[in-house]
């Protein structure tokens, strides 16, 4: 796996990764301190409104970028991106306000629903092998799990040193540096892309790739799955640990651990396992893996029956599922567009994802509080169940990457129908500017998504 970082442009930008999820982590301890200095009691509103507003950015911000972005250098973009995160938390030890701290949230969280997606439409150009992308999707995965478990250890270590404030100066310092550590490399230039209709049509042809291509409304189900069981396991972690079970503060800790570490465990095992299943043998039946780890830990609730070793054993095969649904989606998506239109499909990737999270973590968090804890794992398990059966009849168990189709609106003599005897032909088929509908099979009717 670690092969992939022999490539110099790749291993930087993969470091600047890293250094940008270790200040992020720092960041996300030091707000919670700075919303108790401000508000007091109220802080868990004022960081409750604070994720609102995170996800609200992420939703709404990144398709609006990608219909730009074919005209923004990379290396900018990602860099001014850096720099504006930056800028915003040396900004945030200095503010007074409840409200300067929402809009500057605000511009940090819109910064990463600018940065995140392009880097991750970039990893793809910049690593052209099937392999030694899957190994990238590997690392990036484990990334992400190691930086959940250690930035608050690092946090503590620090704050025993130093004022929370100082964190805010160590997430900065950590911007500044991806930001460097992008502009030492030379990224693949966005390729121009001819599209029809204004603004809004641009921001929306992400979105409308998606729900056009049959495995890429699949994931979007697989997405739900993965945020209904995981907004359970988020949300609710710290009561089912305390209140329920009756154990330690450490022990949330230690909860969410098991759910990281299974998650690691099959990041690093995934490039052995995508080889062997595939996409689609994988990621089905980790949905309904997870699905019914939900069920049996919701049923435990109910009864009374629940231990501190179910719990664990449960968190650690949800995250293990979770892993086998969220890293092998950027071949998804890598698959189902064009290089031109990559920007795009992990902008509305990154957008519909954070949407099924707006949906599911009030819900977690509401049915806990007003129905119990058992009523909120059941409902969600029931949510995640709908969710992959619908994943299941949406993505075709035959699904060629070539497809036969028919151009009866092109003129003859229209160069994609070159050395082609009528209008129709065959070739690897993705939702484009030419290709607005996916074929139907023979003897159905086309499914059309305007």
């Amino acid at each position: 796996m670690l092969s992939v970082l022999r490539n110099r442009t790749y291993r930087h930008l993969f470091t600047a990764q890293v250094v940008a999820l270790v200040g992020t982590g720092l960041a996300t301890v030091a707000l919670s301190l700075l919303a108790y200095d401000i508000a007091g009691g109220n802080a868990s509103a004022v960081l409750g409104t604070a994720l609102a507003i995170k996800m609200v950015a992420y939703v709404g911000i990144a398709p609006l970028v990608s219909a730009f972005a074919d005209r923004i250098p990379r290396r900018a973009l990602l860099v001014t991106m850096d720099l504006t995160r930056a800028g915003v938390a040396f900004a945030l030890p200095f503010v007074t306000q409840v409200w300067q701290v929402y809009v500057l949230i605000f511009l940090l969280q819109a910064a990463s629903a600018v940065f995140t997606p392009t880097f991750q439409a970039t990893v793809p150009e910049v690593l052209p092998d099937e392999d030694d992308y899957t190994h990238a999707l590997s690392l990036s995965r484990l990334a992400y799990d190691l930086e959940s478990l250690f930035s608050p250890v690092l946090a503590a270590a620090l704050l025993s040193l130093i004022s929370y404030n100082r964190l805010f100066t160590a997430t900065a310092a950590g911007f500044v540096a991806s930001g460097a550590l992008v502009v030492s490399v030379l990224l693949p230039k966005p390729q121009p892309v001819e599209r029809t209709g204004g603004v809004y049509a641009k921001a929306a042809f992400g979105t409308r790739l998606f729900l056009a291509t049959p495995r890429l409304r699949a994931l979007l189900a697989l997405d739900f799955v993965v945020s209904a069981v995981g907004a359970m396991v988020l949300v609710n972690t710290v009561v089912l640990v305390r209140d329920t079970l009756g154990r330690s503060a450490g022990d949330v800790s230690l909860a969410l651990g098991a759910y990281g570490a299974g998650s690691m465990v099959v990041a690093l095992l995934l490039p052995r396992l995508v080889g062997r299943l595939g996409d689609r043998t994988l990621m089905l039946p980790a949905a309904f893996v997870m699905t019914a780890a939900l069920g049996l830990f919701a049923a435990g609730l109910g009864t009374g029956t629940l231990s501190w070793p179910a719990l664990l054993v449960a968190w650690l095969v949800i995250g293990a599922a979770t892993s086998a649904i969220l890293t092998p989606g950027g071949r998804l998506l890598r698959r189902s567009a064009a290089a031109p239109d990559l920007p795009a499909a992990f902008a509305a990737q990154f957008s519909l994802t954070h949407a099924c999270w707006l949906v599911t973590y009030p819900l977690a968090g509401r049915l806990a509080a007003e129905a119990g804890l058992a009523v909120s794992a059941a409902v969600l398990t029931a949510l995640a169940l709908v969710a992959a059966v619908t994943a299941v009849r949406l993505w075709p168990r035959r699904d060629p990457a070539e497809l036969e189709h028919v151009h009866p609106e092109l003129e003859a003599g229209h160069p994609h129908l070159a050395g082609v005897a009528g209008h129709r032909h065959s070739h690897d088929f993705r939702i484009d500017t030419l290709h607005r509908h996916w074929p139907a099979p023979a003897g159905t009717a086309v499914r059309r998504v305007a």
